[in-house]
């Protein structure tokens, strides 16, 4: 009994280090897009950590699909998860808030589930419903009701629409992920994908690499993106898929929940965000629909 606990006290701490790390992700994302072209930004973080990866799949000799079926999950979850996530994303942070961004991603797990259920034909319960319904209702809120101001010349409409358009691919790449992950493991599923869309974006930001003065990036941008590479793309999903494994799906899913408050504070700590009244009552239809879509 004293070594379960102790497991699952272990557990609970990998999952806690993952959901610090990927709250923290805006944060990082924005001190990048500050000092690097966004769209550069993307790039270079998905091939950054694209050459970790694929060094580490070598290294190890993780497997790669057997079938067509897996390489074609394969290929999704490379192309939306780590090759149009981070561009996404990139371009978000540039057009809108730390705090917007992380309200939007707080409903990723919701649509996960809407996809997974379209792509498998299944029909949820109706509490999962309700939790979408009220979910969605805080995204159109947060996206629709902005306070007038200088405060919000930084939270524009296209840049909240980016983040969504975001939320969504990533979703679908999660989908593809864990349906590929039965054939060739977890720590396969994610390695190979980013490896992969690495090596896609690798001419893409050759191309692009002379839209930035490199010697005139600041630290904080080298910061930011080393952030991203070390932590956001490869620790992060490192410690979250063991900690699942270790403690159990039902116990430590939930402590994602955790995810946007830490974003929300690193918000305002590091970038004077205001929380206004629509962000706040925003925040509080998003989390309550996610909680109950996630028990339904």
């Amino acid at each position: 009994m004293t070594a379960v606990r102790s497991t699952s006290g272990i557990a609970y701490l990998g999952a806690a280090a993952a959901v610090f790390v990927w709250g923290a992700t805006p944060a990082a994302t924005k001190f990048a897009v500050g000092e690097i072209d966004p769209l550069t930004a993307g790039l270079l973080r998905t091939v950054l950590a694209g050459t970790v990866a694929l060094v580490i799949v070598l290294a190890t000799r993780l497997p790669l699909p057997a079938e067509r079926r897996g390489w074609e999950l394969l290929a999704v979850s490379a192309a939306c998860s780590f090759a149009a996530f981070p561009l996404l994303i990139s371009l978000a942070l540039a057009r809108t808030s730390t705090a917007h961004v992380a309200l939007i991603l707080a409903s990723v797990p919701v649509f996960t589930g809407l996809i997974g259920a379209l792509v498998e034909q299944r029909r949820p319960g109706r509490a999962w419903w309700a939790g979408v319904a009220i979910a969605i209702a805080g995204e159109a809120l947060l996206i629709g009701l902005r306070d007038r101001g200088a405060a919000m010349d930084e939270a524009t409409l296209s840049g909240d629409l980016l983040a969504l358009a975001a939320c969504m691919v990533v979703s679908a790449g999660y989908v593809a992920g864990s349906r590929l992950t039965p054939r060739i493991g977890a720590w396969s599923a994610t390695f190979w994908s980013l490896a992969i869309a690495g090596a896609v974006q690798l001419p893409v930001l050759a191309l692009l690499a002379d839209r930035v003065d490199w010697p005139a990036v600041a630290m904080a941008g080298w910061a930011g993106m080393a952030w991203l590479v070390l932590c956001s793309s490869l620790l992060g999903y490192v410690a979250w898929y063991w900690a699942l494994a270790a403690g159990g799906v039902s116990r430590i899913a939930p402590v994602q929940f955790v995810q946007p408050v830490i974003s929300l504070i690193l918000a305002v700590l590091l970038f004077g965000e205001s929380m206004t009244g629509p962000l706040i009552l925003s925040a509080v239809a998003i989390l309550v629909g996610v909680a109950i879509a996630r028990r339904g």
